[in-house]
């Protein structure tokens, strides 16, 4: 159970620092000025979400509890990854993609589905780039995930 917790937690890391690089750097940029939040291309309801319409997202006003959330998850996604990875051919990689593909299709792509196309009306372009990021992530989460419990496992 400990390999398991431990492997959760690099999962966790892994997608913490993966949105880093992604959603932040990239999508938001450091300070605003992201393609994500440029008027030109997003839709004003998305801007007016992160930017000034109270309270401002968590992310935004307090990360921690964010960050620790997404380590949470980390170490279920370890646990479901444990339960189901039996069934799966052996091996990091074989097991990592099909761990990533479960979190992208039943979490990423119904969360993009739902909230910024639903939502927020956010143009098709954008949310493919979204995806991207989203893919990245759940291919970091998974990997993390699969090395960890996968190092020094017999059979």
């Amino acid at each position: 159970m400990m390999k398991t917790i431990v492997a959760g937690l690099a999962g966790g890391m892994a997608m913490n620092l993966a949105m880093l690089f992604t959603f932040r750097m990239i999508g938001f940029g450091w300070n605003g000025g992201g393609i994500l939040l440029d008027p030109t291309v997003q839709s004003q309801k998305l801007i007016a979400v992160w930017t000034s319409l109270e309270p401002l997202p968590r992310v935004v006003v307090n990360p921690v509890p964010i960050v620790v959330g997404l380590m949470l998850f980390g170490v279920g996604h370890a646990f479901i990854y444990k339960w189901l990875s039996v069934a799966w051919p052996p091996g990091i990689i074989p097991r990592a993609l099909r761990l990533a593909g479960l979190l992208f299709f039943m979490s990423f792509l119904f969360w993009e589905f739902f909230t910024p196309f639903n939502q927020f009306w956010e143009p098709p372009a954008l949310i493919a780039l979204e995806m991207c990021f989203w893919a990245l992530i759940a291919l970091a989460d998974a990997f993390a995930i699969a090395t960890v419990i996968e190092i020094g496992h017999k059979g």
